[in-house]
């Protein structure tokens, strides 16, 4: 059910903080002096989450309409945002200054809309021009979406055309809503057993994403223990997040729906059994989305209660009134 329904009290009251392109939340700050009309995943994802709108151009002190700006260097890593009329006005150093105000200003950010293109806000495939003024690639960062990387590597990131693609929307959302439980995880205090029980409800979402990073940080906490906490902990969370930021797979998502069915084996008759390993070939084969089989091992383990499966993030990793896995 995509469309766009309205969340209910109890999501709202959840939803993370994420920082978003101003022009992308209806403010007239674009060098044009115009907005920029989000798509519809946009919009729909601007409803789940607690929207901070920050424009780093004006943040910096440039003026709405004002002349445009874009990147020049020779390579892709070593770029500077100067004036496109003339050279001679060098942005780059207030633009990712701006990032660490933003980030000083708003800490508790679990995520950044990016706006394409920008080549200030642009994720990636942004324009790079030579001294000329001549475009000669697509292939960097805007200036303050690179900042804010570098600053908090752990922060999503994704910019409004890329989330049109619903496998990189799943994972933006996903990190989001997983980094929000990180970081009120942090906020207690940290011990070995609570780091196991962070994965223990991701382990099967990680899977989907991930089945060798999944093996990777069971192998990482298994010793959780027996060496310092901290350091532990910031390995695990750079592994954990750079999991899900991988693409899920018809197949990964399968396998993950059969390890889950197995919980159901002594619980329900032959034909359930057989319904429901029909309904995930019928998934893995592209008949049907994610949500028919996810919907169904739902409706069996809300009859049959497994305290294990109970706190899987994967059966809702964000809100279902997102429509997203009617999409995957």
């Amino acid at each position: 059910m995509d469309g766009n329904p309205a969340m209910n009290d109890e999501v709202k009251a959840q939803r993370p903080p994420v920082g978003i392109g101003a022009c992308l939340n209806g403010q007239a700050v674009r060098y044009d002096g115009q907005t920029k009309r989000p798509s519809g995943p946009v919009a729909r994802l601007r409803e789940a989450f607690d929207i901070r709108p920050f424009c780093p151009e004006v943040g910096i002190g440039m003026p709405v309409p004002r002349p445009p700006i874009h990147l020049v260097g020779s390579d892709a890593g070593q770029v500077r945002a100067l004036d496109v009329a003339s050279h001679t006005r060098d942005y780059t150093e207030q633009l990712a200054d701006y990032a660490r105000r933003v980030l000083e200003r708003a800490p508790e950010l679990c995520g950044y809309i990016l706006v394409k293109n920008s080549p200030s806000c642009g994720y990636d495939r942004v324009k790079r021009h030579a001294d000329n003024g001549h475009a000669v690639a697509s292939d960097t960062q805007g200036i303050f979406a690179s900042a804010l990387h570098a600053i908090d590597p752990l922060l999503p990131l994704e910019d409004d055309g890329r989330l049109n693609d619903p496998g990189l929307r799943d994972s933006f959302v996903s990190r989001v809503f997983a980094y929000r439980d990180w970081r009120q995880l942090r906020e207690q205090e940290l011990s070995p057993a609570a780091l196991i029980d962070f994965y223990s409800r991701y382990k099967y979402l990680v899977m989907a994403h991930s089945v060798g990073s999944y093996k990777q940080l069971g192998r990482m906490l298994a010793s959780a223990g027996k060496q310092d906490l901290e350091a532990l902990a910031d390995e695990f969370i750079h592994a954990f997040m750079a999991a899900l930021s991988e693409r899920a797979t018809l197949r990964s998502h399968s396998n993950v729906l059969f390890h889950l069915s197995g919980y159901l084996k002594r619980d329900i008759s032959d034909a359930e059994r057989q319904r429901l390993r029909a309904l995930i070939d019928e998934y893995r084969c592209g008949h049907v989305p994610l949500v028919v089989p996810v919907t169904m091992l739902r409706h069996h383990f809300a009859n049959h209660h497994n305290p294990y499966i109970a706190q899987q993030a994967y059966l809702q990793p964000y809100p279902d009134q997102l429509g997203m896995r009617n999409q995957l």
